[in-house]
């Protein structure tokens, strides 16, 4: 996956809160990359209202 391109969420490895179980099914840009759990990449991908959160890439796939 790449900077620009648009992802959909599909599903979710941990509990989270609220506002990130309601983007389950929703399509956002990856915005940038995060180092997270000191090895593995997440992406951050903002969403049509602005919103942004990080995701595990195997959490999204392209669209």
């Amino acid at each position: 996956m790449e900077i620009g391109q648009k992802v959909k969420v599909r599903r979710l490895r941990d509990r989270t809160s609220q506002d990130v179980i309601g983007r389950l099914g929703q399509t956002g840009t990856v915005q940038e990359f995060k180092m997270v759990d000191g090895s593995d990449v997440g992406m951050v991908v903002k969403f049509e209202d602005q919103y942004a959160t990080w995701f595990f890439e195997d959490e999204l796939e392209a669209v």
